[in-house]
């Protein structure tokens, strides 16, 4: 079977996956707690009854088309998917679960240092390279989606995230977080692996002042990267996380 044959298959085979995963979650694995609830669906922690390893199960209204493109990849600063399905608009995520430090808990003790956040950034843009690779955005970049295991950044929560369709004007569904999402996810435009760098560009001075941009800048060169990852029209930032990488 060629490899597109083999993709069409898999696709043709989502409802039933979608059926089998949600059964096996029911039968096989022990609720721990729930992490995180929205309209849209919920986070939860579950463990294996008899491997008793942890996992993450997302569920949600949406598309897990994202999802589906990382099952394949291995990537550091990205969470491993073991299985992703969808039916009727309802998406199932089963995907590694992350022991480390949350980013935004960290934050409301203490700021990062200047090699602190140049490190973690990186680490951050080896992800998004992966992801703007495979032709996603993934439009949530914020601390409360950022785990630190060690001395690795891990950049989690790919359900607001959406693959780039060069025939759109403008994304079809507004999602982001305020403060941190690019303008075009507001209905100026589409949005693409340039808005991820305007989330980064937010960050960044986030977790350098505590603060948006907007009302303390990051001084010296620090601020003049964020305010190029920043400006309003997409084009005038960094085309890429390459190009930001090298501008670190």
């Amino acid at each position: 079977m060629c490899q597109k044959q083999y993709a069409d298959s898999l696709l043709l085979r989502r409802p039933a996956i979608y059926d089998f995963l949600m059964e096996h979650i029911r039968s096989d694995y022990t609720q721990v707690r729930e992490l995180h609830r929205t309209d849209r669906g919920s986070v939860l922690l579950v463990r294996h009854d008899q491997t008793h390893t942890p996992y993450i199960f997302r569920h949600f209204k949406g598309s897990a088309e994202v999802y589906r493109k990382l099952l394949f990849l291995d990537c550091a600063n990205l969470p491993h998917i073991y299985e992703a399905a969808e039916k009727e608009g309802n998406a199932v995520v089963l995907e590694e679960y992350i022991e480390g430090d949350n980013m935004q808990e960290l934050l409301k003790g203490v700021l990062f240092s200047k090699e602190e956040t140049r490190a973690i950034v990186r680490d951050l843009c080896q992800g998004l390279w992966v992801l703007h690779k495979n032709g996603a955005v993934h439009r949530d970049i914020k601390p409360e989606n950022i785990i630190l295991r060690g001395d690795t950044a891990i950049l989690i929560d790919f359900d607001a995230s959406r693959i780039f369709k060069k025939e759109s004007a403008a994304d079809t569904i507004v999602l982001g977080t305020t403060g941190f999402a690019a303008p075009e996810q507001y209905g100026m435009g589409q949005s693409d692996r340039r808005s991820d760098i305007y989330s980064l560009g937010v960050l960044m001075n986030v977790m350098l002042t505590g603060k948006h941009p907007s009302h303390q800048l990051t001084p010296g060169r620090f601020g003049r990267i964020i305010s190029k990852c920043t400006m309003m029209d997409p084009a005038a930032r960094y085309d890429s996380v390459v190009e930001l990488l090298e501008a670190l």
